[in-house]
């Protein structure tokens, strides 16, 4: 009798029985006997895993198995997650057409040196060296591109700033809406560049040459346009060009500018006055709100009952002063001063303990010891200081520091917008909207995009890096923005609308239960940007080959499969609307 030949392979049936499914595996062959198909069970293999059942079946039909480790070879890895990340962010926010119009190799470029600003900001040298090291280089087609290169398109973005910006104006300001503005400083490496001069350092950098820029924002702290000044201008000096800008420029013709009482002036605001169409919203300095009370238009009394309360007065004629009394920020500020005059006291005494030993003798050397020390801690006009030859005593004002303590926690909004456009409450608030334009400021200088410190030479240049690092933070904001849930900020935004304007800003239960923990409602981690964008750098862009098979052996591509927490964060960003 003739062997049977025939094929084996696995044959599946489901059946239910009673709301229960039964499955059965059986291992058959097929076979021809006197041209007739036969079928025969030779196992049943119901009792094996799923899986394995099924690499018996893939087997059967052909297929081989190796380990995986003798299957392929991984030649390179690159860090992609956090690049597809912003590469998300751009395209939801057209950012290449912001640029530029018509694709060309200088944009390309700026879209790559925005790119790595985020990711990880470089000088130019370093960034084409870094950007090899994730497909940032290869994604953005930049990968052959040099630090000449680089500048070259520098260049070419400081001709299309004006451009840019006007873009920019056109998606977030609106005719009449609010535009916050502010100024700041960073430090020079280097001495070459005619933008560097000694001035105010916002950086507590005293010493060094700096450059001043300007930041225009919306209402919510997104940033659309950026001025670079010379180091030495002041604040004022640069408000009434910008305003311009956004007439002339941007094609805006009512607006209202919020800045501080250093950047919106007396001498401004006499010029504001001029231009029709400019409101303002800023606050008084000290002096002025003590000579209101002074004057009798201001009486603290009144804030007993309330925490608000508008008020008039002949200096400031088609104005509204909105006055205001925080008692936590009195609080603080009380606390912090006598903190100030002890420390100041503890230094007094030092000098006072060597004079009394004979250690310093001399009204002249006395006298220059104590005017070095004296203001160290910034109180020493509350000091009355009493200098002989062989003697040293001192004081405090008291009765200047109970005027002082008395405005603790006051401070007064005064604005030209008038009531029927923006009630009292709205207009602290809007003042305090200037805390957005701060949240940029440090972002740009320390947090994430560190403009500083700046190492070019020509003016062009530092200008083209400031507007590029302001880019950068334009796209970043947006992230920020779209990653709010999974980060320690605060997803409530719409509260603030609504919320007591004077009291001490207050975060959500769920906001502060995340900083509490340092975990999200899920338990998964919360994170900062920083963090978040490490976790999406896990991702990583695996080339890989036949093992052994050489160097001109033809290679794939495998990507690593995100989990939960990088996918949603992917969402998310496919969330961005302009």
């Amino acid at each position: 009798m003739a062997a049977r030949t025939g094929t084996a392979h696995v044959v599946t049936t489901t059946r239910k029985y009673k709301d229960q499914i039964y499955r059965t595996h059986l291992l058959r062959r097929s076979y021809r006997e006197a041209g007739v198909v036969k079928n025969e069970t030779l196992g049943n293999l119901s009792h094996l895993p799923e899986e394995l059942v099924n690499i018996i079946r893939r087997s059967l039909r052909g297929e081989s198995f190796v380990p995986l480790g003798q299957a392929f070879e991984v030649t390179r890895s690159r860090s992609h997650g956090h690049v597809q990340a912003v590469a998300t962010a751009l395209q939801r926010l057209d950012f290449a057409s912001l640029i530029a119009s018509k694709a060309c190799r200088e944009r390309d470029l700026v879209l790559a040196m925005v790119a790595s600003r985020i990711v990880a900001p470089h000088t130019k040298l370093a960034t084409t060296r870094w950007w090899h090291t994730t497909t940032l280089g290869e994604d953005f087609h930049v990968a052959d591109a040099d630090e000449d290169d680089l500048y070259a398109a520098m260049d070419w973005l400081l001709a299309r700033q004006e451009r840019v910006q006007k873009k920019l104006a056109a998606r977030h300001l609106s005719a009449g809406g609010l535009v916050l503005y502010d100024l700041s400083s960073s430090y020079f490496e280097g001495s070459c560049c005619p933008l560097a001069k000694l001035g105010y350092s916002r950086d507590g950098r005293r010493g060094l040459l700096q450059v001043n820029y300007g930041l225009l924002t919306d209402a919510r702290g997104c940033p659309v346009a950026v001025s670079v000044y010379e180091g030495n201008v002041s604040d004022s000096q640069t408000l009434l060009p910008e305003v311009e800008r956004l007439r002339q420029d941007f094609g805006i013709e009512q607006l209202v500018m919020v800045g501080d009482r250093g950047m919106i002036s007396s001498k401004a605001i006499a010029e504001l006055r001029e231009t029709e169409g400019i409101a303002w919203i800023t606050a008084l300095k000290s002096v002025s709100i003590r000579a209101l009370i002074e004057q009798g238009h201001l009486q603290l009394g009144l804030f007993d009952e309330r925490n608000l309360l508008e008020l008039s007065s002949p200096e400031y004629p088609s104005e509204r002063l909105v006055a205001c009394r925080n008692p936590e920020l009195a609080k603080l500020r009380t606390h912090k001063r006598q903190e100030l005059l002890a420390a100041t006291e503890a230094t007094l005494e030092k000098i006072k303990a060597r004079v009394e030993a004979g250690k310093l003798a001399g009204q002249d050397a006395i006298g220059l010891r104590v005017g070095k020390l004296i203001n160290q801690y910034k109180v020493a006009k509350h000091f009355e200081l009493a200098i002989g030859e062989n003697t040293f005593s001192f004081a405090r004002k008291l009765d200047a520091i109970a005027a002082e303590a008395a405005l603790d926690g006051i401070y007064i909004i005064r604005t030209s917008v008038s009531a029927a456009q923006m009630d009292a409450a709205a207009c602290v608030r809007n003042y305090k909207s200037l805390a957005n334009v701060e949240r940029a400021f440090r972002s740009l200088k320390t947090i994430d995009l560190k403009v500083r410190p700046i190492h070019h030479r020509t003016a062009d240049r530092v200008r083209a890096h400031i507007f590029l690092c302001m880019l950068a933070y334009y796209v970043e904001w947006h992230m920020r923005e779209a990653w709010r849930e999974l980060m320690f900020a605060d997803t409530e935004q719409h509260a603030k609308a609504t919320r007591d304007p004077v009291a001490p800003a207050k975060r959500s239960k769920q906001a502060l239960a995340k900083v509490a923990r340092h975990t999200l409602h899920d338990g998964t981690p919360a994170h900062s940007l920083s963090t978040l964008m490490a976790e999406l750098a896990t991702l990583v862009r695996n080339t890989c080959r036949t093992p052994h098979a050489g160097s001109d052996a033809p290679t794939f591509e495998v990507l690593t499969t995100p989990n939960s927490k990088q996918q949603r964060a992917f969402e998310l960003l496919q969330q961005i609307t302009l």
